[in-house]
């Protein structure tokens, strides 16, 4: 790692919660998408805070069905004194926040934030900022709808442009029933909004099969049973700084 970058990261959360799914369900945050890189962060020696761009949040239902969450992703869950749910409850609002604090940008996601990334002005300031100063930026899922959007400084072009990425497919949404949804609301989809940032965008065999991509200080997940090795990777590329 280098020693000029902060063993310090921020877990970007999405401000939205609101309308999405055909039965009328909101869609927020994927809850695990966000505990999983937060656990693996913290384990390895990371402050995390957690902010979204209005300081608010809201936890997509669909995210905490069982199906999506382990016995201990549920014990967390229930727990108000948990540290993870001491945080979220704290969370941040993204522009009082000072970018110099942190090494290392993780996008957490939940479909909501096909809604608010790609204008959460501070959150891009942050991811920015790491990204010039030499760290690490990474996404998980529906996180990648931040990365066009953030610019290198350098070449006024977004981060992901002649990078490899992954993020949720098009077969994902397919299979899910809510490409409709997406189409209904306007919202770019994943892969669209990579490929029109100049990005390479992978997938894996299955659209619910982990699936994590390194591209030098970029590191991109796929899918919720990737939040935990995209944060693993991320980790991985920090250290190798």
């Amino acid at each position: 790692m280098s020693p000029q970058l902060p063993k310090r990261a921020l877990l970007a959360i999405t401000s939205y919660y609101g309308p999405f799914y055909p039965n009328g369900d909101p869609t927020g945050l994927f809850y695990t998408e966000a505990l999983h890189p937060y656990n693996v962060l913290t384990a390895a020696g990371f402050q995390v805070d957690l902010a979204s761009e209005t300081g608010t949040y809201g936890i997509d239902p669909h995210s905490i069905d069982k199906m999506f969450m382990t016995e201990a992703d549920t014990a967390t869950y229930n727990d108000p004194t948990s540290d993870f749910s001491i945080k979220l409850k704290a969370i941040r609002k993204a522009s009082d926040l000072n970018p110099a604090d942190y090494g290392l940008f993780f996008a957490s996601a939940g479909h909501a934030t096909l809604f608010d990334y790609p204008t959460a002005k501070a959150l891009i300031n942050i991811a920015e900022d790491v990204w010039a100063r030499g760290g690490i930026v990474s996404a998980v899922c529906h996180g990648p709808a931040i990365l066009p959007h953030i610019i290198d400084k350098k070449t006024g072009k977004p981060i992901i442009s002649g990078k490899t990425v992954t993020g949720f497919t098009d077969e994902g949404e397919e299979q899910m029933g809510l490409m409709p949804a997406i189409k209904k609301f306007g919202l770019v989809p994943i892969s669209e909004g990579a490929a029109k940032a100049g990005a390479i965008y992978k997938t894996p065999d299955g659209p619910f099969d982990d699936f994590v991509i390194t591209d030098g200080r970029l590191v991109t997940g796929t899918n919720p049973a990737s939040a935990h090795s995209t944060a693993v990777k991320a980790l991985a590329a920090f250290n190798a700084l």
